[in-house]
């Protein structure tokens, strides 16, 4: 009689256990699936990145266009908590850009957690002959475009020149007779700036005749004091002139006739010459960054330029707002690639 107690005992405690197991009204619940499992059942883990500091590389020394553009970059992804971790910048000048795209390029080439800051030069230098890089945009992961500059063609405030076309006509007449002053060397982007319309005027690049200065503040002043009858430059250099009322700006490499107070200065195109070109800022993740970090600043990003911090950030800098996608800033870079690399081949200079 014990036996049978024992083993009704024991069969019923069985029942008892296997009906706590399921997932049945008795409120316990089923133990969460960690990462491994969650893989394991063909699903995408959480990702926890970024999960410690991001370190933004500038090309460029403390202070120039790029480094504001980092700092500002940082200061405003921090403040509006669109990034948490903490953002720092470190500064590799040197090489027209090519010193710190080395670095970045050929140094802890898996790591996620560095960004490059670079602008228009890293293409130039790549594809001219001259230059020593060896290393483009194509060795890198594009995240976004941030901002745009263009480029002027600038003469003194007294010049008889009222217009691009005007300009053209006399250097076609006698090339000698106009100086262009820039602050780069030749096939540089301020170089590249008055070439691509002269090449759709007809005139032949070679017989231009372009002297270069160490820095757009240099060629302005060589412009002002008469040693260049015209100047080649950003536009963002060129405004302070501009609302001084000691330049007069003929015409800009915008695609479209841009605002405020350049409202009445003609693109390249309305002037008349099928031309444009583009000085952006953006930003480079290494060629193999993961796609939870692609993901995660693709978005962040994208939320940074809708917020009115950073639209008051780029009025306050005198940027244009170039935001592109990461998808759109490759499929622009592999277009401007193709016509720097047609007017450097035109000059004599392309690789």
């Amino acid at each position: 009689m014990k036996k049978w107690t024992v083993a009704l005992l024991t069969g019923i405690l069985a029942v008892s256990l296997t009906a706590c197991g399921g997932t049945s009204s008795s409120g316990t619940q089923p133990a969460p699936k960690n990462n491994d499992q969650t893989a394991a059942n063909g699903e995408q883990p959480a990702s926890n990145y970024p999960d410690k500091p991001i370190n933004i590389i500038v090309p460029g020394g403390a202070g120039g266009g790029l480094d504001t553009t980092a700092r500002v970059l940082s200061k405003t992804l921090s403040e509006t908590a669109i990034v948490k971790q903490t953002i720092n910048i470190e500064n590799k000048p040197g090489g027209g850009q090519t010193t710190g795209l080395s670095h970045f390029i050929t140094n802890d080439k898996d790591n996620s957690y560095k960004l490059l800051l670079p602008s228009t030069p890293i293409v130039i230098n790549y594809l001219r002959k001259e230059a020593t890089s060896p290393y483009s945009y194509a060795d890198m992961k594009p995240l976004a475009q941030l901002t745009t500059d263009y480029g002027a063609i600038v003469v003194s405030a007294d010049s008889k020149y009222n217009d691009l076309p005007s300009l053209f006509e006399d250097m076609k007449k006698n090339p000698q007779s106009i100086t262009f002053a820039g602050g780069s060397g030749p096939g540089s982007m301020d170089h590249l700036v008055v070439m691509l319309p002269a090449i759709k005027a007809g005139i032949d690049p070679k017989t231009i005749k372009y002297t270069s200065y160490d820095a757009g503040g240099a060629a302005m002043v060589a412009l002002l004091g008469g040693h260049a009858q015209a100047l080649t430059t950003g536009l963002s250099e060129a405004k302070a002139y501009l609302e001084a009322g000691k330049v007069k700006v003929l015409a800009v490499s915008a695609p479209n006739r841009l605002g405020g107070i350049f409202k009445d200065i003609p693109t390249y195109k309305e002037a008349g010459y099928d031309a444009e070109f583009i000085n952006w800022r953006g930003l480079f993740g290494v060629k193999d960054m993961s796609p939870d970090a692609v993901a995660f600043w693709e978005e962040k990003i994208k939320a940074l330029t809708e917020t009115e911090e950073w639209k008051n950030e780029l009025e306050l800098n005198g940027w244009e707002d170039g935001y592109k996608n990461s998808e759109d800033f490759t499929k622009f870079l592999e277009e401007q690639d193709k016509v720097i690399k047609e007017v450097l081949t035109v000059l004599g200079m392309a690789k």
